[in-house]
């Protein structure tokens, strides 16, 4: 679970984790897990419902938001904001966390109307690189989802 990056109280974002690393999550105080990996992106990677059952084994709420970066949706940036503000701190993971920080800042920018500039110099200070987020915000600003 090394290289878990915080970026506020509500949501830690990291790469892959494996199952052994549930317990370690909830002991360090998340509530929930918001995995935005699909299933078979990479071999050896734990499949939704595995992770699914171990989060629950431990207490923690599970999401299931899997995205693809060109093709992530209005409808994938409200799911994740809510599935990150419904129980309290959250842990996010895909393959880099990238995607994970990507998402936050598209809730940030179009949900709560932020400039995106800041967001992706805060990322860049964090070790991601989010310069694709002003095109995506640009490009849901009209789409519609809920």
């Amino acid at each position: 679970m090394s290289g878990a990056t915080k970026i506020n109280d509500q949501l830690t974002v990291s790469g892959q984790i494996g199952l052994a690393d549930m317990a370690e999550v909830a002991k360090q105080g998340f509530a929930s897990i918001i995995n935005n990996r699909p299933d078979g992106e990479e071999p050896g990677q734990p499949d939704h419902e595995a992770v699914a059952a171990e989060a629950k084994k431990h207490g923690l709420a599970y999401y299931y938001i899997p995205v693809v970066t060109g093709n992530i949706t209005r409808n994938d940036v409200v799911q994740f904001q809510k599935a990150m503000l419904r129980n309290g701190p959250a842990f996010a993971y895909c393959r880099s966390g990238t995607r994970c920080f990507l998402l936050w800042g598209l809730s940030r920018a179009l949900l709560d109307g932020e400039s995106s500039l800041p967001i992706v110099a805060d990322a860049a200070r964090k070790g991601y690189d989010l310069r694709i987020l002003p095109a995506l915000v640009e490009k849901l600003e009209g789409e519609r989802g809920g």
